[in-house]
This record gives structure tokens, sequence and C-alpha cells, in this order.
């Protein structure tokens, strides 16, 4: 299995000033009501500092989306794959969708499944046969688990936010509790292709 390498153990797939070592990290996000591209999200810190932007690419058929920093500088790129059964999304470094900047993909563990279940492979990890991270969740409950490789250790939790501004807005909220040492970009980039990939199912 080809982890991201790390000589402290930090999980770190974005970039690392996204790993915090010394504390968990309390993150929300927030898809925007009214979006003429319909991917626009905000992601903010527990003390409500907007940490990163998610921005959807007009006129595109592919679900593009472009993650950027507090300043404005693009993160990585996100595209759904064309004709993919297991709805399988892409990201890449920057704005870049070339295949020699791919950091890694995501697809659903089966085509046909109750519970939400995300495999998860680095671009190094090339015969996927067993996946990187893997996110496991019950869809209709909005809550979500983010798991190390096929194993039990779990590095980022999801749970859905509702307040009644919110409900009338029709703004869904969600909030991500990530470990300590894992990269929370990363972590975002999760949690905003489980909504893609799942949001058209409720």
């Amino acid at each position: 299995m080809d982890h991201p390498p790390s000589n402290d153990g930090a999980v770190v797939v974005v970039d690392r000033r996204y790993c915090y070592p010394d504390q968990a990290v309390d993150l929300k996000i927030v898809k925007k009501a009214f979006s003429a591209s319909g991917g626009d999200f905000t992601v903010s810190d527990g003390h409500g500092s907007l940490v990163f932007k998610v921005e959807g690419v007009f006129w595109s058929w592919r679900n593009e989306r472009i993650v950027f920093d507090v300043g404005g500088n693009p993160l990585f790129s996100m595209r759904r794959k064309l004709w993919s059964n297991h709805d399988r999304w892409k990201v890449y470094k920057g704005r870049s969708f070339d295949k020699k900047d791919l950091i890694f993909s995501a697809k659903r563990s089966s085509i046909f499944q109750f519970k939400t279940s995300l495999d998860v492979f680095m671009a190094a990890n090339k015969r996927e046969k067993v996946c990187d991270f893997k996110v496991k969740g019950t869809f209709f409950e909005n809550s979500c688990t983010i798991y190390k490789g096929d194993s039990f250790t779990i590095i980022a939790q999801m749970g859905r936010k509702y307040t009644v501004k919110n409900v009338l807005l029709g703004k869904d909220t969600f909030k991500i509790t990530v470990d300590q040492n894992v990269d929370h970009a990363f972590i975002t980039a999760l949690i905003i292709i489980l909504y893609e990939i799942e949001s058209p199912r409720k």
C-alpha cells in the first residue's frame, strides 16, 4: 500500500501546511445555496475563519471543482471521470488536469450500496489492489468516518449540522473533525467528493 511518505507519521497528501502536529482540527464546510456553477463551497475553521474556498468551473460538464487557499492560490483541482460506473473522481495539483499532476482518486467501493463506502487511491498506487484510505458512512444519516487504509485507524469524522437559518436558506452544512497530523486539505477534498457523489441520490 502506498501511503504518502512522512518521517513523523503525518498523513500528507495535498500540502504539509495543513497538518497540525499538536491538535485536531474542526472544520465547517458549507455548500452555497445559490451558485452559478453549482459547485461552490466555503470551508472555515473552529473560530469561523475562512480556510478554503471551492469554486465550480462554469460550463463544465465534468463537474470540475477548484479549491483555493485564503490567499486565492489554487491548491488542487477535482474532476469527475466520464463514463465511470463507480463515480470516480480525480484530484490534481493546482489548476492542472494533466495526468502527471494526479494526486489521488476516489470512487465508490461498489456500484450498488446502501451504506456509503469510497475507496481512495494515491497516484502511485496504480494497481489499486488495496486502497490507501477509505470513507465509510450512512448517507441518510449524513455522517461518515475516514480511515487510513483498510484498517480501523480513524483520521477524520463528519456529521451534518442543521440550523434553522441553513434549512431556510437551503444550505448544506457539515462539521468535520480531523485528527492531529492529518492533512485537512485532503480531508476537505474527500468530503466534497462524497457530497458530489451522493447528493444526486438523496
